[in-house]
């Protein structure tokens, strides 16, 4: 976003993501802390399928880029943390994420490092 951006915001409750073929593409900014991750990664996947779906065949909805920040205690408390990292591998500059730690006193491993920060 920049500055004077129009943006739409959610928090809990009933959601989903399902655009439609016709839709103007989106950018997406994720927010999750701890198990809330649940169904934000269930949405990360959906975008995944989105944007295969549009390097195999050309046409559907034109996926925009998705940023995904999420926070947990420690490294080892972020779920689906290796799914993320594959994902935003996958798809380089249409999928990217930044891990936030808040009580991590250990070494980060060296795979999370670039994508980690602390407090």
């Amino acid at each position: 976003c920049t500055l004077d951006s129009e943006v739409a915001l959610r928090v809990g409750g009933d959601f989903f993501f399902d655009p439609q073929p016709g839709d103007s593409p989106v950018k997406l900014v994720l927010i999750a802390g701890g198990v809330g991750i649940n169904p934000l990664f269930s949405i990360l996947l959906h975008i995944a399928d989105l944007h295969g779906y549009q390097e195999g065949k050309g046409n559907g909805y034109k996926m925009g880029t998705v940023t995904l920040y999420y926070s947990a205690k420690k490294t080892s408390e972020l779920l689906f943390k290796k799914n993320i990292l594959g994902l935003v591998n996958t798809f380089p500059g249409k999928i990217t994420c930044r891990f936030h730690v808040t009580q991590q006193t250990s070494q980060i491993c060296e795979e999370l490092q670039p994508h980690v920060t602390g407090k």
